[in-house]
């Protein structure tokens, strides 16, 4: 599996309005494209809910 990349992550949430819950930007990033394991990522992150972009990218990143 390639490697997830920031952009890719911010391509799958193109469109997302904050603050926004976990289960609304996996569902979100289903319906842009996104790649399995991305959305697989998302999914386990450890917040339920985010206030903008820069948290999402933190909790999906950080665990690498």
């Amino acid at each position: 599996m390639a490697a997830i990349s920031p952009i890719d992550l911010q391509k799958a949430l193109k469109g997302a309005s904050y603050p926004s819950s976990r289960d609304d930007l996996v569902s979100l990033a289903r319906d842009n494209g996104a790649d399995d394991g991305l959305v697989e990522k998302l999914s386990h992150a450890s917040t339920d809910s985010f206030d903008g972009p820069d948290e999402v990218q933190k909790a999906v990143f950080d665990n690498e």
